[in-house]
């Protein structure tokens, strides 16, 4: 029997990134803290066409500055610069610079296998003891806890345990916690694309018949494609030659790029908006894709996901209370349900203007970006909202 003071079950992105949040204060404390994770990370951090990508927000490398990562992620950053949305067959569109926002960048556009070797390499093997691989098979609460049950039988009792295994999560199911679900009909083909052109750091959101398409700056010229279609549609797409890939993409996209030259890997993820009805119970927070999956394209899930983080971690270090106290779980969910209630409808309410044809709702939709482009006020509206800062420009 291993006793531990936090249990971090999922050593992922956002597992990862709680545990360094809290490691310097559990060194002081003395916590024990576990990261349990199914698939190691790889040894050294390994180039590659196909590697999938996160888009951070500027409010996320504030984060991760006051975490002492940023400067190693950023040796393999591409800054977000520019952002262009139109849509496609209209006149309107809107142009964000991070020139207009006085801030160094947008957003940042990072493969997560780098991301995570970054966040892996900063944790202190002192204070956050893996156990990987390794995959939590049972859950079962205690007066003071949880007792966890790994796959190779051992048994892990702690404090607090912190659910951070993906938005499929079996251990979410097994204790009870119910789900949200708005399933979009929609399917987002994910790849990576080589344009002629230099994309100088521009992003491109272009909103089509079939749903919107992103196109976000990756190194080596290669851009991350983000492309919805109607779920009907995708086997089509994933079993067309290269060539009449890209023919159909090019025309969906326009030529702001040139030709596109070359695609990746085609990748396919149904959408579906998920909330947990609970994210916190005595001794047990759900975090991450577990808590709150939502539509890729507008890039805010990981970073809501980010700042939840840094709420948990600032509402714990900031509690008198045994680790695992209700009345602290529920202060910290007080405190992020405005900031995921504003993420999630503006994600939501984006897809869905932007994903349809009917003709009023298209032209409403053409008029919006006109007024963003026209009205100062609504436009560094959205792009704080995008960049995951508040007004006063200071992450949310």
């Amino acid at each position: 029997m291993l006793r531990v003071d936090l249990a971090i079950i999922g050593g992922g992105l956002v597992g990862a990134s709680l545990a360094l949040a809290l490691q310097p204060e559990a060194r002081k404390r003395g916590w024990r803290i576990a990261l349990i994770e199914p698939f190691a990370p790889g040894e050294a951090y390994q180039p590659s066409y196909d590697a999938r990508s996160t888009a951070l927000s500027y409010g996320s490398r504030l984060i991760y500055e006051s975490l002492g990562v940023w400067s190693a992620i950023a040796e393999r950053a591409t800054a977000i610069e520019q952002i262009h949305v139109s849509d496609r067959g209209r006149f309107a569109a809107a142009r964000l610079s991070a020139d207009e926002e006085d801030v160094p960048a947008l957003g940042y556009v990072v493969e997560n296998a780098w991301l995570g070797q970054c966040l892996w390499q900063a944790l202190d093997a002192e204070v956050i003891q893996w156990r990987c691989p390794a995959q939590v098979q049972r859950m079962e609460a205690l007066p003071d806890g949880y007792r966890l049950t790994l796959d190779d039988e051992t048994l892990i009792d702690c404090s607090l345990a912190v659910l951070a295994d993906g938005g499929r999560s079996s251990l979410r199911e097994q204790l009870g916690i119910t789900v949200n679900q708005r399933p979009y009909g929609q399917t987002a083909l994910i790849a990576n694309i080589t344009p002629a052109l230099a994309h100088g750091g521009e992003a491109f959101e272009r909103f089509t018949e079939s749903g919107p398409l992103a196109l976000l700056p990756l190194s080596d010229n290669r851009c991350a494609l983000v492309w919805t279609h109607p779920s009907r549609d995708i086997e089509r797409l994933l079993h067309l030659d290269e060539r009449a890939f890209l023919a159909e993409l090019q025309a969906a996209f326009g030529y702001r790029l040139g030709a596109l030259r070359q695609v990746g890997a085609r990748v396919p993820y149904p959408l579906v908006l998920v909330e947990a009805a609970e994210q916190v119970r005595a001794n047990l927070v759900v975090l991450g894709n577990a808590a709150h999956s939502l539509h890729p394209i507008a890039g805010q899930g990981f970073n809501l996901s980010l700042r939840d983080v840094r709420a948990l971690a600032d509402t714990l270090l900031a509690s008198a209370a045994p680790l695992g106290d209700l009345a602290t779980l529920q202060r910290y969910a007080a405190a992020q349900a405005g900031d995921q209630a504003v993420t999630v409808g503006f994600s939501d309410q984006v897809t869905r203007l932007f994903s349809t044809d009917q003709p009023l709702l298209a032209a409403g939709r053409n008029l919006g970006l006109l007024g963003l482009e026209l009205l100062p006020p609504a436009k560094r509206w959205f792009a704080r909202q995008a960049m995951g800062m508040g007004t006063r420009g200071t992450p949310r």
